[in-house]
């Protein structure tokens, strides 16, 4: 085995007995995010991000922004964002950007004059700093990310590299919420996402990450494990990450997670040659017949209720009303706003004013793409098209990045479920825009 898996190893073991230490202990976790943001600033500037360590810093403080939160790691609301938008600065200030990068720039600078103008309109009860924060800072840190990831030469071993940072902290979390919920079935009563399975905390949002979860586990079992043991344990991860994330009952991040792991097959099996594609095949094979096992172990343990839940039903068995969970209301909300404001919208952070004004209904947004119309207007529509025409465009031009199309489609769904109130989407999405070698590119200077 080589030196770098046993240290993988070594490292999952270590984070799986941090997810056991926070649940015994939670205030250690104020001391895990200090830590993590000393050693992410040491580890860049030590390096003088020769190999993109703030990469590395970044994806690790994705994936550890669950953890933190839940179990009162943060210092303020958003550090998960603070930390991503911190670690690529420190990042950039090192190894630059690339002049071809203007057009996030740009996707900035639309964003600035909403803000200006709910500063301007927001009710003087409201919090103006904490509304503009709460929605901005996503977008923020997703053209931060964007701007340093845009047509970066990275190795495809490095991306597996990025891949393995994402995973540690996502041990972590698996593990408190198995201490925290060892036996499903006592906690599990209806077919509504369920915040007991979910660590106490958003189950919404949980689940994105579980979901996002059993891609990574899935990437590491298939390009990253060269031996049985690893092949074992990764893929052992992948079917835990499936059942914790079901058992959430929060449907969206699961159904994400799937889609990102169907299209980096689909990907493998057509840029496969003719002797590799019926190893692709049997692995769809037996990754299909691995979920009708995680699923009906799922439907034992939560009494048949699983079944319920996917089937929009409750737990008499029937029908639902909302498909969405209510959600239909506030996308709906959101797109009178930009019918009736379509040029600026109606402010960043001032949708929610409105909405309980108009309707009664006091919720934050969770569709990122309403959100951006209602509050943005016309220059909400022109960063979407940006933000979504610009990876598909870069992937047709050069499909060596294996797996940008699942970066990009994890950003698309999970903001149309859960906004973005975490880096995640954020972040991912930006993946998708690197420019990936098989080797080392050659430097040539004059």
């Amino acid at each position: 085995m080589k030196k770098e898996e046993v240290i993988y190893l070594y490292l999952l073991a270590l984070h799986a007995l941090f997810g056991f230490v926070f649940f015994l202990f939670p205030f250690l976790s104020k001391v895990y995010g200090i830590a993590l943001l000393v050693f992410g600033i040491y580890f860049i500037v030590h390096s003088k991000n020769k190999h993109n360590e703030a990469l590395l810093m970044a994806a690790y403080a994705v994936s550890a922004e669950i953890m933190l939160r839940m179990t009162g790691g943060t210092f303020v609301n958003e550090y998960g964002k603070y930390l991503v938008i911190f670690f690529l600065f420190l990042g950039m200030f090192f190894s630059g950007f690339s002049r071809n990068s203007w057009i996030y720039w740009f996707f900035l600078f639309l964003l600035v004059p909403s803000v200006v103008l709910s500063t301007l309109t927001l009710d003087i009860t409201t919090d103006v700093k904490k509304a503009i924060v709460f929605n901005i800072t996503g977008p923020l840190c997703l053209g931060i990310s964007a701007i340093y990831c845009f047509n970066r030469a990275l190795t495809f071993q490095r991306l597996l590299g990025v891949i393995t940072a994402f995973s540690l902290p996502l041990l972590c979390l698996v593990t408190y919420l198995y201490f925290y919920t060892p036996n499903i079935q006592d906690v599990v009563t209806g077919t509504q996402s369920n915040f007991e399975t979910s660590g106490g905390f958003g189950p919404n949002q949980v689940s994105t990450i579980l979901g996002f979860g059993i891609f990574i586990f899935f990437v590491q079992l298939m390009l990253n494990s060269s031996n049985g043991l690893l092949q074992l344990i990764n893929g052992a991860l992948v079917l835990v990450f499936a059942f914790r994330g079901l058992v959430t009952f929060s449907r969206g991040g699961v159904y994400t997670g799937l889609a990102m792991v169907l299209l980096v097959l689909i990907i493998l099996y057509f840029q496969a040659n003719f002797k590799t594609k019926p190893k692709i095949g049997g692995i769809i094979l037996c990754s299909f017949l691995a979920g009708l096992a995680v699923w009906s172990y799922s439907s034992i343990k939560t009494n048949g209720l699983l079944d319920k839940r996917y089937a929009n039903k409750d737990a008499a068995g029937r029908e639902k009303q909302s498909q969405l969970s209510g959600r239909e209301v506030l996308i709906e909300s959101e797109l009178k706003m930009f019918y009736e404001h379509p040029l600026l919208g109606v402010g960043v952070g001032k949708n929610k004013e409105l909405r309980r004004s108009q309707t009664g209904i006091d919720l934050a947004t969770h569709n990122e793409i309403t959100r951006m119309l209602a509050e943005h207007g016309s220059l909400g529509l022109i960063c979407l098209l940006i933000l979504i025409v610009t990876p598909l465009y870069l992937f047709t031009m050069d499909r060596q990045n294996l797996l940008a199309l699942s970066f990009f489609i994890f950003w698309l769904l999970t903001i149309n479920h859960a906004a973005m109130r975490l880096s995640a989407p954020a972040f991912v999405y930006a993946l998708s825009l690197l420019k990936i070698y098989r080797e080392a590119p050659t430097l040539h200077r004059k």
